[in-house]
């Protein structure tokens, strides 16, 4: 057994591992519940002896130290997609944020437009052939590992072993730190009224047989709630939570009539709890592949009836859609949506949605917009928008005009707004000012 004799070479402690990081590099963090904590940390402890040092990454969870203010010329970040944890210092202009669709993130590195110098990542234990699982979230990271001068491995006894296209053989890593540690966890809350009522209205648009995306957050996972009365349905996804665990259980999401991996859940990566990990342990329903895969447009069309729930911030009376920043200031990231609109929009009987509550901040805005926020980012053009919910209905947009897209979305509006709405749509001309009923 070879690949033993040079796992154990290759073993080490976080601050060792961490002095291949060099002045210059460009260090990619393995995101999401992936995200190797203890890797991280020793990378931070090492700032004394550093300087510009770029940290690029889509989502992570825990702590980001290295976008504190005191490591400025040490440290800058890269946010591909912004999480809770960066969300300040990008505010404050001590890292950046790069707008790009998850489907063509991975091109950045194996082209060279960004070529990554170290990568920091966790794995499950190697498997007899010396193979390590990337676990819950192959993502962008496979790719990245491969196109890398290194590759530190976080190797945890405590991450699943997943199937699919998320192995990374022993040879090809750089230094490898042995942990037994929970992963990181993306807490579920029970949906709210308004997630609910949402989750009801995209049901009603899911037939048997169709394969879903969903993105992040309560309203998929409102939805997933409601879909007990389906039948054969499928998940072909960038990602997914706990909550398909009852419906794969109960026969309802089986694969049966997907035309690619049948019966198969096609994802990404996993955003969920403890319960979900072990789960998908050595569990051969689920199959990983890399983002540039799950989110290829002509991949995800192959499949029939493929319906896309993703939400947004904010959406205007053309139907532009902002989901990655609210005004200038960005709050997160384009993630897969625009991939899975196009490609849902692209399959047979295919469903791209829009869903999100029709109102933020307690009642006092309007997500239904007259135009977007000043320097508020378009995701999803207008062109490409098809189905948007809220909490008061469902509008159907694509192929409609300027006037029916108004009339549509003040119709899904919260009722303490679509006055205002309808002032502002004959304003611009959508909308004809309609005559006072006679008394």
């Amino acid at each position: 057994m070879n690949w033993l004799r040079r796992f154990k070479e290759k073993l080490t402690t976080p601050e060792k591992a961490l002095e291949l990081v060099r002045s210059g590099d460009r260090v990619y963090i393995h995101p999401g519940c992936a995200t190797p904590q203890p890797l991280v940390e020793a990378l931070v402890a090492r700032a004394s002896t550093l300087r510009n040092v770029e940290i690029a990454h889509m989502l992570t969870f825990g702590r980001a130290d290295y976008v504190k203010p005191e490591y400025a010329g040490i440290f800058r970040h890269n946010s591909l997609f912004t999480g809770a944890n960066v969300r300040e210092a990008i505010a404050a202009g001590r890292a950046d944020y790069t707008p790009i669709f998850l489907g063509e993130i991975e091109e950045l590195f194996r082209s060279g437009a960004l070529p990554l110098d170290v990568v920091l990542m966790q794995s499950s234990l190697p498997d007899e052939h010396g193979y390590l699982s990337f676990g819950v979230g192959v993502d962008c990271t496979l790719t990245a590992a491969r196109h890398a001068r290194n590759v530190i491995v976080e190797v945890n006894h405590q991450m699943p072993r997943t199937f699919g296209d998320c192995f990374l053989h022993v040879s090809k890593v750089s230094a490898i730190v042995e942990t037994s540690r929970p992963l990181l966890e993306l807490e579920t809350e029970p949906p709210t009224e308004v997630q609910r009522r949402i989750g009801e209205y995209v049901a009603s648009l899911i037939t048997d047989g169709a394969t879903l995306q969903m993105g992040i957050g309560g309203i998929p996972d409102a939805v997933l709630a409601c879909l007990d009365d389906k039948r054969d349905l499928g998940v072909h996804s960038e990602m997914c939570s706990d909550g398909v665990i009852p419906l794969i259980e109960n026969g309802i999401l089986n694969g049966e009539r997907k035309t690619i991996h049948r019966g198969k859940v096609v994802i990404g990566f996993v955003l969920g709890t403890r319960r979900l990990f072990e789960y998908m342990h050595e569990n051969p329903v689920f199959e990983l592949h890399p983002t540039r895969y799950t989110n290829d447009p002509f991949i995800i069309a192959q499949n029939p009836n493929m319906v896309a729930i993703n939400s947004a911030l904010q959406v205007d009376l053309t139907g532009q859609v902002c989901s990655d920043s609210i005004g200038t200031k960005t709050y997160s990231g384009f993630g897969g949506q625009v991939d899975f609109i196009r490609g849902a929009a692209r399959s047979p009987g295919g469903k791209p949605i829009i869903a999100l509550p029709a109102t933020a901040k307690g009642g006092t805005i309007s997500r239904i917009a007259p135009v977007l926020d000043p320097g508020a980012g378009v995701v999803t053009s207008r062109a490409d928008v098809h189905y948007v919910i809220t909490e008061y209905g469902i509008a159907y947009l694509h192929g409609k005009t300027l006037r029916q897209r108004a009339e549509a979305l003040i119709s899904i509006a919260a009722p303490q707004f679509r006055d205002e709405l309808y002032e502002f749509a004959v304003r611009a001309h959508y909308l004809e000012r309609q005559p006072a009923l006679a008394s």
